[in-house]
């Protein structure tokens, strides 16, 4: 297993041997059941499927329903795969929990980025704004040119301009995990981690 699903709790600190404070992340990860177990020869490729909190038979399209019948499984609000470890055997209705992971390991956590709405150039992507003086009109925060006129008479992909700005998947690599609480499952990884409070995590090695 090379993963798990967990939930933004929230950030707060601790402290080290030598007494030194460490911001850390708090991250809930409930326990995680196999639901489908992928094969070359069937599917193309190796991989497992795993649900994460479950949810009423009310809230579960069709096609969802069979796939969870198919599993014998209870509904879940999460499912996402993660690439099998060669040579485990895995199968239907396993559960794993959060003592996958041991303290001092690295990991990598995806997330879905705060959205900001429609912003202008200045908080998308930090350019400077324009003086207010000397003549300027009005424009202190627009972008300035954005193409040419006759030749080549188009704005080339890729220009940096006003639009949607976060609410996108965000992963953050070399993570440390600080303590695996296996009491309360919960990891506390070093540092921020994308997403607002009670945020889908992926939490993988």
């Amino acid at each position: 297993m090379r993963g798990l699903i967990g939930k933004k709790i929230g950030m707060t600190r601790v402290f080290g041997e030598s007494n030194e404070m460490i911001p850390v992340t708090v991250i809930e990860v409930s326990p995680c059941t196999v639901i489908q177990v992928k094969t070359v020869k069937r599917d193309g490729y190796d991989a497992i499927q795993v649900g994460s909190g479950e949810i009423s038979d009310k809230k579960v399209t069709k096609p969802l329903e069979g796939h969870f019948k198919t599993s014998k499984s209870s509904p879940f609000r999460h499912l996402r795969e993660f690439e099998s470890v060669p040579g485990f055997d895995y199968s239907l209705g396993q559960v794993f929990h959060v003592g996958l992971f041991q303290e001092g390991e690295f990991v990598r956590v995806s997330g879905t980025s705060k959205g900001k709405g429609f912003t202008g150039v200045i908080k998308r992507h930090n350019f400077r704004r324009q003086r207010k003086t000397h003549g300027n009109g009005h424009t202190e925060r627009a972008p300035g040119s954005i193409g040419q006129a006759s030749d080549p008479s188009r704005v080339f992909p890729g220009m940096r301009m006003a639009g949607h700005h976060g609410n996108m998947k965000v992963t953050v690599e070399n993570l440390e995990v600080v303590k695996v609480d296996v009491l309360n499952n919960q990891l506390l990884i070093k540092g921020a981690v994308p997403g607002a409070r009670n945020g889908t995590l992926i939490i993988s090695k």
